[in-house]
């Protein structure tokens, strides 16, 4: 099929791109002749993904490959004015194709915001493949040293051959450059450190690790890698809001529109936020609520349906509501970070099926002024509890200077497996802790089901006081000193703590 040149792209040593259209017809195509053979076309050529752009066709001769591929309207994700909700969608979309190629066997060694198209259509393209290869068991480092210097890691420079944690650390620098000051948000920055770890062994493992850090899994377990950590008290689940909900909705029937909830505010100097309780949110019987967190200098309360929010994101359960004054009730201080007026909106989930949400209403204001106050204690002498009962064994995160806190203060208790992995979260109250008797916080037992596993816990107390104290301080990456003694499900290594 022959080509007309309509408009020169690109050219350099390695290759020359033209947008192109067949004669007599209007459609345009990207053509890209490269120098040498890049076989890995060949592989793209059959691997069909919406985040990706279709090849339709790949000509190898002894010193060129040719390539016709799909033309993307659209405007990189560096050059892209994007909300920060809009960039966690990308960036979750990213993770998806990236998860996919890896499940091919094909890493892009070129990552970065100029090689991701926002296109038309509100989703993502990752384009530019030139630098792509598929790893080879025989070979100690990579032959052709590609990529572009300040995304690609150390391996990529010969120092090891690259598998797929290249993408992980070009993943990484790219979210950095994207986020921008927002990077600097712990709940980024944890992600984004993990990321970019010079030791490939330290970084994520997969493209999946990274998605499931700006997920929520079942039953609520918080992931502490991309959603912002909020408190709760027991049972309350804590997701992070997808960007885009599904609209479940029948042709015959139009969903009815929830109440919005009642009188939100602040309790007090607390930190506490507060509002009434809608018992037809959410499904399954846990109800759901999503909410967005405003700061300003003055207090001036924010319009929800125009301003742009601070950060986004949602809960369900039941464990936060307050039966006698029928509220929801539910800790925020882990968003404040700047002295200001804050504000929160929010609103009531529908199921999708018969309710759809309800509009975002706002709360009063609260002043937070603890931005230089002292941190809370670190929590000490943290050890595993473990109770026998009629239906199994109950495992308890433990620590010896509970005493050192108030009622309300809450804490974070988060596990790990042995090779450093996320596994789940549990909050408490120390109320919670005290009315329960065991003297710690719960972690499920089908959370340390592998039998060769070893599991440790580290603990992060949160006030309930935030204009007289922080937090506790929890260093990252989190130093042996934060850990507890490993638990070990089974074959008990001679000499180590369990």
């Amino acid at each position: 099929m022959e080509y007309e040149e309509i408009k020169l792209l690109k050219q350099s040593e390695k290759s020359t791109v033209h947008l192109v259209h067949k004669k007599g017809e209007e459609q345009v195509f990207i053509r890209k002749v490269l120098k040498g053979q890049h076989h890995i076309y060949l592989t793209l050529q059959s691997c069909r993904h919406p985040y990706l752009p279709k090849l339709y066709e790949v000509i190898i001769a002894d010193d060129s490959t040719t390539v016709i591929e799909e033309y993307i309207e659209g405007q990189s994700l560096g050059n892209a004015e994007l909300s920060e909700k809009q960039l966690l969608s990308a960036v979750k979309e990213l993770c998806s194709v990236l998860e996919f190629l890896h499940g091919k066997d094909i890493i892009h060694r070129d990552v970065k915001p100029s090689n991701i198209i926002l296109a038309k259509d509100g989703h993502i393209r990752l384009i530019d493949f030139d630098a792509s290869r598929m790893p080879k068991d025989d070979l100690e480092q990579d032959t052709r040293l590609l990529g572009t210097r300040g995304y690609a890691p150390p391996e990529q420079y010969g120092f090891a051959q690259t598998d797929a944690r290249a993408d992980i650390y070009a993943f990484g620098i790219t979210m950095k450059q994207l986020l921008r000051d927002k990077a600097q948000k712990p709940c980024y920055r944890r992600i984004i450190q993990k990321c970019i770890n010079l030791d490939p062994d330290k970084r994520f493992q997969s493209a999946k690790q990274v998605k499931r850090a700006f997920s929520y899994r079942k039953r609520g377990v918080l992931y502490s890698f991309m959603a912002v950590i909020l408190l709760a008290f027991l049972g309350i689940m804590i997701v992070h809001q997808s960007a885009l909900r599904k609209n479940l909705q029948t042709e015959s029937d139009e969903l009815v529109i929830l109440p919005a909830p009642d009188n939100p505010h602040w309790n007090g100097e607390t930190g506490i936020a507060i509002w009434g309780n809608v018992p037809e949110s959410g499904a399954g019987g846990e109800v759901k609520y999503n909410y967005r967190v405003y700061r300003r200098d003055t207090p001036t309360p924010p319009d929800p349906d125009e301003d742009m929010w601070d950060w986004e994101s949602g809960m369900r359960g039941n464990g936060g509501i307050d039966e006698a004054s029928s509220t929801y009730i539910v800790n925020m201080v882990s968003g404040l970070q700047e002295n200001g007026f804050y504000y929160f909106a929010v609103s009531a989930a529908g199921d999708g099926i018969h309710y759809s949400d309800s509009p975002y209403v706002i709360s009063d204001a609260f002043e937070y002024t603890g931005e230089s106050a002292p941190p809370l204690p670190t929590p000490t002498g943290l050890q595993w509890k473990m109770l026998e009962a009629n239906f199994g064994r109950i495992y308890f995160a433990t620590w010896s200077n509970l005493d050192d806190y108030a009622d309300d203060d809450s804490f974070n208790v988060s596990v790990y497996d042995k090779d450093g992995n996320y596994v789940m979260n549990n909050i408490w109250t120390k109320e919670d802790i005290i009315s329960k008797g065991f003297g710690g916080i719960m972690v499920e037992q089908e959370y340390l089901a592998d039998l060769d596993g070893a599991y440790r816990f580290t603990v992060q107390a949160y006030t309930s006081r935030p204009n007289e104290y922080k937090s506790s301080f929890m260093p990252y990456p989190i130093p042996e000193e934060y850990f507890s003694p490993w638990y070990y499900r089974y074959n008990v290594p001679a000499g180590s703590d369990s």
